[in-house]
């Protein structure tokens, strides 16, 4: 075999690997979006349901190894990959709280007027 063949094969591994990872990622954000546990939906903490929280992490750990593999940056330079991966983080953590505290107050300020369905 030559050293290319071998790299290749690597590489093959570290696809189906991170194929895997993705797709039990996935798997347990859809059979977690159709159960919908109680215990999970209908509790609150941090002025959300646990089940939020859970598909915000499973999210951010989706996009770190779509980010991480298939966009190379694991090839990349340590401040390049910290620049990427740590800015992207911050914002995705930004939108979620903003999104988050913006609904809970139309909740609080609509609940009111409108009947909500549960």
């Amino acid at each position: 075999m030559t050293a290319h063949s071998q790299e290749h094969t690597s590489h093959t591994k570290l696809i189906w690997k991170v194929f895997g990872i993705l797709s039990f990622v996935t798997i347990i954000e859809v059979v977690l979006g159709i159960i919908k546990p109680d215990s999970l939906h209908l509790t609150t903490f941090l002025g959300t349901s646990p089940l939020n929280i859970i598909f915000l992490v499973l999210t951010i750990v989706k996009a770190y190894y779509i980010t991480w593999y298939f966009m190379h940056m694991v090839e990349e330079k340590k401040s390049l990959r910290r620049s990427v991966v740590w800015t992207s983080v911050f914002l995705i953590l930004y939108l979620a709280t903003l999104l988050l505290i913006e609904g809970s107050y139309l909740n609080d300020v609509l609940a009111p007027l409108v009947k909500w369905n549960y």
